[in-house]
């Protein structure tokens, strides 16, 4: 706002009268308390947009609500001259936008000039189409999409409304065997002894068998090897006695610690060892 001659000083003589009025504005520091006479405004210096619309549909169904027409019997006069009218305000400022609204234009003329004429009787003799029923089926298509997209709209959004936690936790990579369980030792035996009795021999002969002994030919088996399966243990072609005694070897070696059985994964093969400290 801008004006062409400073506003008057007030004199002394009416100084006293004017300190109990409020000024409206300043001029170069100076308060004004009335707009001066010659002050000129540009019509188009100042223009408010009360309501933005996102199409023709949105600007239709906006015109349609607000005068809470019935969208099935949509009165095509009415609406078409309030949207010609907005057209027509936004044809002058933006020659491009408008080019998508005089499309929709042209629409709506077409439907009120149909109705105007009488209805053409169809060839199977049913009612004819209402030259609205188009218009209104995308109309109340747009209105539940606008409907959805508020809905979402209102959802919390990730980055808007709120954030994804997160938690840094520092973890040292150690490798742990897997724990050899009591039944997979199990599987392992019976599967000594289902290969023992395939290939057992039907010789009568007595040999004394030792665990103490038998204890330390496996020890003597693991020496230098750094991992020996347990199936490698056992000689079937000795029979199911020496296999019992040679399980009951391991048994007690394991017990006193100086074998240890391990898996690389669950349902592995299971692997002996010596056992050691780590350092």
């Amino acid at each position: 706002m801008s004006s062409t001659a400073p506003a008057p000083a007030a004199s002394d003589a009416d100084g006293p009268a004017l300190i109990d009025q409020v000024a409206i504005a300043r001029l170069y520091g100076e308060p004004l308390f009335a707009l001066p006479q010659d002050l000129y405004i540009p019509p188009d210096a100042l223009e408010v947009f009360l309501e933005a619309f996102e199409g023709p549909l949105d600007l239709l169904l906006y015109l349609i609500r607000r005068q809470n027409f019935n969208i099935l019997d949509i009165p095509m006069a009415e609406v078409t001259r309030q949207y010609l009218g907005y057209v027509e305000q936004i044809r002058t400022r933006n020659l491009e936008l408008a080019a998508e609204y005089l499309l929709m234009a042209a629409m709506l003329i077409e439907i009120k000039s149909r109705m105007l004429l009488p209805p053409q009787p169809s060839a199977d003799g049913s009612e004819p189409e209402d030259p609205r029923a188009e218009l209104v089926r995308r109309l109340l298509e747009y209105e539940r999409i606008k409907a959805a997209a508020r809905e979402l709209e209102a959802l919390p959004q990730l980055g808007r409304d709120f954030w994804r936690a997160r938690a840094w936790v520092e973890q040292v990579a150690t490798q742990r065997w897997p724990e050899v369980v009591i039944d997979d030792l199990r599987a392992a035996w019976a599967a000594v002894l289902r290969r023992a009795r395939l290939v057992q021999r039907h010789t009568i002969t007595r040999e004394a068998l030792s665990v103490r002994e038998q204890m330390s030919q496996v020890l003597r088996a693991l020496q230098g090897r750094r991992f020996v399966e347990f199936t490698d243990l056992f000689d079937p072609a000795r029979g199911v006695a020496v296999a019992v005694v040679t399980f009951i070897a391991l048994l007690e070696l394991a017990r006193e610690h100086l074998i240890e059985l391990t898996q690389a994964e669950a349902y592995a093969p299971i692997y002996v060892r010596l056992a050691y400290a780590s350092a």
